[in-house]
């Protein structure tokens, strides 16, 4: 029996304040979806957590989840310098995923520089992939 292969993603999204929410999912676009547009409550829907600024994909879910919990692990400076390792202008890289439609920052600069005294004073935040248990760290 031959099984379809399936991808799985490690993400980091961001608001404009500067607060930080990494997850993991095998549908990227759509759980993106979800974040951006507020369709699930909870912690991005509080923060407004709505900019896609990195991800990561993997063929073994183990190894997503491994990868998820050592970024959580991670200080709020090693999580900013891997997000601007591919993404140094913290531009929302799923910007062009849904034309037609408008998320709550979009014409407040949803993709535009970050100031590095914003980002370093603004609060960090983790969140586990299980729906249920949420952590602000």
């Amino acid at each position: 029996m031959h099984r379809e292969r399936k991808t799985y993603y490690v993400y980091i999204m961001g608001s404009l304040s500067g607060t930080l929410y990494i997850g993991m999912t095998s549908k990227l676009r759509a759980r993106t979806f979800e974040h951006k547009f507020h369709r699930l409550e909870g912690f991005t829907d509080k923060y407004k957590v709505e900019r896609l600024l990195y991800w990561e994909s993997f063929d073994i879910v183990h190894r997503a989840i491994g990868r998820e919990k050592q970024l959580k692990g991670w200080r709020r400076s090693k999580k900013i310098a891997l997000i601007e390792s591919i993404n140094p202008q913290w531009l929302d890289l799923a910007r062009e995923w849904y034309p037609g439609m408008k998320s709550a920052s979009e014409g407040r600069g949803a993709s535009t520089t970050q100031d590095d005294a914003l980002r370093e004073s603004s609060c960090s935040a983790q969140h586990d992939s299980n729906e249920g248990d949420r952590e602000k760290a």
